[in-house]
């Protein structure tokens, strides 16, 4: 039989079974359908093999009313949950997302976090100057989150320090390295606070060095070097572990706060 239109009020059914979840009979929900399956919408040839139960390909009407989509599939509904799944997910192909995502970290990408973990925290990228090569470098680490600032002094005997060091770092944790150039000065540290580094040379001798100045943040808990355990998560603070927008997220939470990790002064 061939229909220029059907309308069904009530349920259709394609196939034998019965669905638990639309009911039959006196019970059954209009308006609601159950298919045997397999279905195919769109493209009749896009699957060669009955490769899913529900089966969709691009749109093929052309209908001069029918404007072709971007996409074959589309969900719109209700939050929270717009689409349920159940098992195993299957993506030939890129994912994009414009929310926020949160998972599990289990299976593959357990195993790739670990052993991330256990490497050097490194940029790799095309090399700069030869043909053919890659080039990469790995970040310095050590036992505290620290900050540093860098640069070259001439002709004076203070070293600025950023203006937010004040705020971000321990004072008593700034540890100063000098490399003099031209010729010996004998510079040292006469004494620092939290915005300068005050220095002294051979009488008479001006100023000319490079400079590394070094501290451990206080915005956050010192790091925990060293814990029991078997795996990252057991990391003794759980702050670290939930979303920046957390509203319960405390970096600086003082029942997780271990001993400062360096103390100069």
């Amino acid at each position: 039989m061939q229909f220029d239109d059907v309308n069904i009020g009530g349920q259709l059914n394609v196939g034998t079974g019965i669905a638990p979840a639309i009911k039959q009979g006196a019970q059954k929900i209009n308006g609601s359908m159950y298919a045997e399956g397999p279905v195919v919408f769109g493209q009749p040839d896009t699957y060669a093999s009955n490769m899913a139960t529900v089966m969709i390909g691009p749109t093929t009407n052309d209908d001069p009313d029918c404007f072709q989509p971007r996409a074959s599939y589309g969900i719109s509904g209700a939050i929270p949950s717009v689409l349920r799944m159940k098992g195993g997910c299957m993506i030939e192909g890129d994912l994009y997302v414009t929310g926020s995502v949160d998972c599990l970290s289990v299976g593959r990408l357990e195993a790739r976090h670990s052993v991330a973990d256990g490497l050097p925290k490194k940029f790799d990228i095309p090399h700069p100057s030869r043909e053919g090569y890659r080039l990469a470098h790995a970040c310095i680490e050590g036992a505290e989150v620290g900050v540093y600032h860098r640069g070259r002094v001439r002709n004076k005997t203070e070293i600025n320090l950023p203006d937010y060091w004040k705020d971000l770092v321990h004072m008593n944790s700034i540890s100063v390295q000098l490399q003099p150039i031209g010729a010996h000065q004998d510079i040292i540290v006469k004494r620092w606070d939290n915005e300068k580094i005050y220095l002294q040379a051979r009488a008479g001798m001006p100023i000319d060095c490079f400079f590394h100045v070094y501290a451990e943040r206080k915005d956050i808990n010192p790091l925990v070097a060293e814990y029991e355990g078997q795996t990252w998560e057991d990391y003794p603070d759980p702050n670290v572990f939930m979303a920046p927008d957390d509203e319960e997220r405390n970096i600086l939470d003082e029942r997780y706060r271990g001993p400062r990790n360096t103390i100069t002064k």
